[in-house]
């Protein structure tokens, strides 16, 4: 019987690279995005291999449109098998007593409260089925801290915390939860958070080979693909020339 994956943030890198992952591997999708034609492209290409697509055009900040998503759902796709919490972002680059704190909310609306609402409505199913995985997209920047990324950081920081506590609670249900904590990922992440500056997003990944989403997509499929009595708590994924949030080889 295939198994069903729904992943937020589908419309463009590590979640549009995970979908496209586990597609290939043989799952069913749920994908979400705010973007309806980038979700409705990505499954037409999934569609090409036969994967079982159904996209939902909705913000995950937006607790009522993800309870009226996640409650409404067929019988054909209410047993969801794997969650990936991946919608999130940064929103500025700034000291704390300098900060937007319009982009303080957006990431914080995003990275936690959309993590918690998937999570919560989604949650109750595997535990009726007793059994799940929900992996959470996290960050170098949920292990550190570094100059001007105050907010964001903490949003990391949270979801680390989240994802240990997720551990503990779904441990009855025999539910797996994951964390991967990526580094440089080149992706939309640096324009997002200048604000759609691309050229000052493309110095962030000058004089060294970064990440793509497809190197966090094979994460994710080396996670979900363990077998049943193995789970993969946490995994910090970084560029060769990363050691640390701030600290590169560029050369």
């Amino acid at each position: 019987m295939k198994k069903t994956a729904l992943v937020t943030g589908a419309t463009s890198g590590i979640g549009e690279a995970a979908a496209m992952e586990l597609g290939n591997r043989g799952y069913d999708l749920i994908i979400t995005g705010r973007r309806n034609e980038r979700l409705e492209l990505l499954k037409s290409k999934l569609e090409v291999s036969g994967t079982k697509v159904l996209p939902l055009c909705f913000d995950v900040r937006n607790e009522a449109e993800v309870k009226d998503a996640v409650e409404n759902l067929s019988p054909d796709w209410k047993n969801i098998d794997v969650l990936i919490n991946n919608a999130g972002l940064a929103s500025g680059l700034s000291a704390l007593q300098e900060g937007d704190t319009d982009d303080w909310n957006r990431m914080i609306d995003t990275n936690i409260k959309g993590l918690l609402y998937l999570t919560r409505y989604v949650a109750p199913g595997m535990i009726a089925q007793k059994s799940g995985q929900i992996i959470n997209i996290g960050s170098i920047a949920g292990k550190e801290v570094y100059p001007n990324g105050n907010v964001y950081c903490a949003t990391k920081h949270a979801v680390d915390a989240l994802t240990k506590a997720m551990r503990i609670e779904m441990l009855p249900y025999h539910i797996r939860v994951t964390q991967i904590c990526p580094g440089a990922v080149e992706t939309e992440f640096s324009i997002v958070r200048f604000h759609g500056d691309k050229a000052r997003a493309d110095k962030v990944y000058e004089g060294f080979e970064n990440l793509v989403a497809k190197d966090i997509a094979d994460c994710i499929w080396f996670c979900v693909s363990r077998p049943p009595h193995v789970n993969i708590n946490d995994m910090v994924v970084m560029p060769s020339a990363q050691a640390s949030a701030t600290l590169f080889n560029r050369e």
